[in-house]
């Protein structure tokens, strides 16, 4: 069986968030622009669990990394 390719949609599924293009839009919305001093796995917005999540993906350098860093990038645009 095939794994699915990571996508923002599937990262907020596995996040346990809502995940429709509209309800990502504005969960960044929300959320952004995340200041540089803060790593995006200690934001004040996640569970313990999806901090958990988020901080081994990247550490491992796993698929998921990717689109963790494309998140991490969106959340740190300005408006």
């Amino acid at each position: 069986m095939e794994q699915a390719i990571p996508s923002m949609t599937l990262l907020f599924s596995q996040l346990g968030l809502r995940s429709t293009p509209q309800d990502i839009d504005a969960f960044i919305a929300s959320n952004r622009p995340l200041s540089t001093q803060v790593l995006l796995a200690d934001a004040d917005f996640w569970t313990a669990s999806q901090a958990d999540f988020l901080r081994s993906e990247v550490a491992e350098d796993t698929a998921w990394s990717v689109v963790i860093e494309r998140l991490n990038a969106t959340l740190r645009a300005p408006h």
